[in-house]
């Protein structure tokens, strides 16, 4: 059976050196083609150079708790995100939507990771059953941990006749995602913190209390930029929260 030649431009050696045996002999071959001798076993080939960065995934997640983010470079990101979402959508409504969906999405692996410090850093790791411990560490640890800085305030707000109960508010008096942000007057409404209100609201469901979070803008003369974001509990969890009181 013959097989057929390979196109001249799919062959490593030309015509001419595969017709001349004199080519293929190790004392005459042509440097033009000849192959790289294979590397030794033992080897460096993957000892990193000199002067080149580590890979991100190589580094100790537990070193970089403390590394900080370039604040313009979180802005320039934020705002990219903002109008790329904008030209996708329909209205306020939709645009808070996908923006909460955004921070949902950040929320889930800021848990994670918190999770996983919490567990290699203590010998008994603790896991809070209760609301209120909950909300006291999203206030301190998970803003701390995204925007490098707690919460301003925790307040009480009034119940609701609907399936749901607004429990909590968390006050951020000069959130750092909108601090560089212009909003048009015909969008005054619009509320760009709905990205952290979608971090809250997945840390919450991960911790098991489940929870619709919106995010409003509650601008005051002395703080233009202050945002209430504001939490309302599933009758489940707090029917729960009255049986542990017991």
């Amino acid at each position: 059976m013959s097989f057929a030649q390979p196109h001249p431009r799919f062959s490593v050696l030309s015509a001419s050196s595969l017709s001349s045996a004199e080519h293929l002999s190790p004392a005459a071959s042509s440097a033009r083609f000849s192959l790289p001798s294979a590397p030794s076993i033992n080897t460096a080939a993957h000892t990193p150079k000199p002067g080149l960065r580590p890979n991100v995934y190589d580094r100790n997640l537990n070193k970089t708790r403390t590394a900080e983010v370039s604040s313009a470079a979180f802005a320039f990101l934020f705002s990219e995100v903002v109008q790329y979402t904008q030209k996708r959508v329909l209205g306020i409504a939709d645009l808070e939507r996908r923006l909460n969906t955004l921070g949902y999405r950040v929320g889930t692996r800021v848990l994670e990771l918190m999770v996983w410090r919490a567990e290699s850093s203590s010998k008994i790791p603790k896991r809070e059953i209760r609301f209120l411990p909950a909300l006291m560490s999203i206030h301190t640890q998970v803003w701390r941990a995204v925007f490098g800085k707690p919460a301003d305030a925790i307040e009480k707000s009034v119940e609701n006749a609907d399936e749901f109960l607004t429990v909590d508010m968390i006050i951020d008096n000069d959130p750092s995602i909108t601090r560089n942000i212009s909003v048009p007057r015909d969008m005054s409404q619009l509320s760009c913190s709905s990205f952290t209100a979608g971090i809250v609201e997945a840390v919450l469901d991960g911790l098991g209390f489940p929870a619709r979070v919106t995010a409003h803008n509650t601008p005051t003369d002395i703080l233009p930029n202050r945002t209430t974001i504001l939490i309302k509990l599933e009758k489940s969890v707090l029917a729960r929260e009255e049986a542990l009181k017991t």
